[in-house]
């Protein structure tokens, strides 16, 4: 007999690929990590500490549907590369990182980009902007011994059927094991974290009624009806 004083909250999970789900524990998302994105946010993109924000677990959806969010009128797209945890620890070396990997998959991170305007302008956190209800559209992750390790091929978003965001992996300013090692020297990594490791150049609004078509080279693609 539980000891809890309310519901327990569901286990958030990602499905994966072939059977199964897995389970979420964090969302670690990096910022600026493509030159092209980082000259389009008015930013320099020569390659300096990285930087991290979070998402919440349950923000990521593998539904098909986004919710146009409430209190913004200029909501982005951005594609990403999802790499997923399944052991963790403390500073973890480069040479090492990737044994730590689970899996892969499609995402998009959306963000209420006037709302995290504001909050740059005033010193604010980003969570307003970043982590709302339904923020992380994400598809089923392929595991590493299907798909091994992307570090290259490309990365696209169409929205109704035109490409608004299109670049390639390699361009990553860090990369997956440099980002996991990074993360490792300042939190204790553990099964189920998530990584949301940037997007390429392109982002812009969607509209209700709009469909986007993220896809990344050798992880398929990920269909999102914007309702």
């Amino acid at each position: 007999m539980s000891n809890y004083v309310i519901p327990t909250p569901p286990v958030v999970s990602i499905p994966v690929d072939g059977g199964g789900d897995f389970p979420v524990r964090r969302v670690y998302c990096i910022g600026r990590n493509y030159a092209a994105h980082a000259i389009e946010m008015g930013h320099d993109p020569n390659r300096e500490s990285p930087f991290f924000f979070q998402k919440n677990p349950d923000n990521l959806d593998p539904s098909g549907e986004f919710p146009y969010p409430p209190h913004s009128t200029d909501v982005h797209h951005e594609v990403e590369l999802v790499v997923a945890l399944k052991t963790g620890g403390t500073n973890i070396p480069v040479e090492g990182a990737l044994d730590h990997v689970f899996g892969y998959a499609v995402s998009l991170d959306m963000t209420r980009r006037d709302l995290q305007g504001e909050a740059k302008k005033a010193g604010r956190p980003w969570e307003i902007g970043k982590a709302f209800e339904r923020s992380g559209p994400v598809g089923p992750l392929k595991p590493v011994s299907a798909v091994g390790h992307p570090d290259h091929g490309r990365i696209e978003l169409k929205v109704n059927g035109k490409v608004a965001q299109e670049g390639d992996m390699n361009q990553m300013i860090w990369k997956v094991p440099e980002m996991i090692s990074y993360l490792s020297e300042y939190f204790e990594l553990a099964p189920g974290d998530i990584i949301m490791s940037g997007t390429p150049s392109g982002v812009g609004p969607v509209n209700r009624g709009d469909r986007m078509e993220a896809s990344i080279e050798g992880l398929g693609s990920l269909s999102v009806t914007v309702i």
